[in-house]
C-alpha cells in the first residue's frame, strides 16, 4: 500500500478490495488522475482508494508522471525519550528538507534537522518510512517523497528555530504534549509516528 496526500486527503494505492475508511474506490487503469486530484483539492472527496492488481508497477507508473522532489527528515529523541518538534504555519511538524546535490539521503536528514532546530550530536538509529504528497510548483503538480529516520541526540544546549524557513518554535515534547501536538499536525507526520509506535511496541 502507498499513500499520497493532496491537502491532507489521501490517494491510497492498494491491491485489497477492503474499504475501511469508506472512501470512493477507483480502478487505477481507468482513472484520469488530473480529475481525481482536482476533486480532492476541492474537497469533493475525502480520500480515495486506487485499486490495482499490479501495485509496484502502477505505483512506478504514477510516480513518473510527476517531477519528484526528494527530501529527508527526522523524528528525534533526547535522553528522556522526548520528541523534537518544530512549529511552522500554525502546525506542529517534524524537521525535514530537500536533498542537495551530491548528498546521501541520510546526510540530508541530519543536515536539515541541524539547520532547522539548531541542534547537534545527532545520530541516526534506523529508517522509519517514506511519506508522499502532491503540491503545486510553477503551475505543475510535483510529488514530494520524504525519507524519515529515527534519531537521537544528547544535545543539552539552547534550540534555535530557523526563522528564515518560517519556523518560530523548536521544542522537545514529552508523551502527553506529543499527543496534543499530533492533534494539530499533518497526516504524513501522523504516519511517521504510527511507524515509530509499531517499532517500539
Amino acid at each position: 500500500m502507498y499513500k499520497v496526500f493532496v491537502n491532507d486527503k489521501p490517494i491510497i494505492f492498494t491491491t485489497s478490495t477492503k474499504n475501511e475508511e469508506n472512501y470512493t474506490v477507483y480502478i487505477y487503469k481507468n482513472t484520469i488522475l488530473d480529475e481525481l486530484i482536482y476533486k480532492l483539492k476541492l474537497g469533493k472527496l475525502k480520500g480515495v482508494y486506487l485499486y490495482t492488481p499490479n501495485l509496484i508497477e502502477d505505483w512506478e507508473a504514477f510516480r513518473i508522471k510527476f517531477k519528484v522532489m526528494i527530501a529527508a527528515g527526522g523524528l528525534v529523541l533526547n535522553d528522556k525519550k522526548e520528541v523534537l518538534f518544530i512549529y511552522r504555519g500554525n502546525k506542529w511538524d517534524l524537521p525535514k528538507g530537500r536533498i542537495e546535490k551530491g548528498e546521501k539521503i541520510e546526510e540530508t536528514a541530519i543536515r536539515e534537522v541541524k539547520e532547522e532546530c539548531g541542534i547537534s550530536n545527532l545520530k541516526i538509529i534506523k529508517k522509519l518510512t517514506n511519506t508522499y504528497h502532491l503540491f503545486v510548483q510553477k503551475g505543475e503538480h510535483r510529488l514530494k517523497e520524504t525519507h524519515w529516520y529515527l534519531m537521537n541526540s544528547t544535545y543539552k544546549g539552547k534550540l534555535t528555530p530557523q526563522l528564515e524557513e518560517g519556523i518560530i518554535k523548536v521544542v522537545f515534547k514529552n508523551t502527553q504534549d506529543t499527543i496534543k501536538a499530533l492533534e494539530n499536525t499533518y497526516y504524513n507526520i501522523k504516519l511517521v509516528f504510527n511507524h515509530y509506535k509499531k517499532m517500539i511496541n
